[in-house]
C-alpha cells in the first residue's frame, strides 16, 4: 500500500509541473489539425477519383 500512495504523490507532483496550454492556443492548434486533416482528405479523394477514372478508361 505505501508504494501506491507514494506513486500517487509523485504523480500529483509531476502534474503540478505541467504547463497547460491556454484556451486560445488549444483552439488554434485544434483548427490547424482539422485544417490539415481536411486538406489531406481532399487530396486523397482527388487522387482516388483520378485513379478510378484512369482505371475505368483503360480496363473497361
Amino acid at each position: 500500500m505505501p508504494n501506491i500512495i507514494e506513486f500517487l504523490k509523485e504523480a500529483k507532483a509531476e502534474l503540478l509541473k505541467v504547463v497547460w496550454p491556454t484556451k486560445e492556443r488549444m483552439i488554434r492548434d485544434t483548427a490547424i489539425v482539422v485544417g490539415i486533416s481536411l486538406a489531406t482528405a481532399i487530396f486523397l479523394g482527388l487522387l482516388d477519383f483520378g485513379f478510378e477514372s484512369l482505371a475505368k478508361r483503360f480496363l473497361f
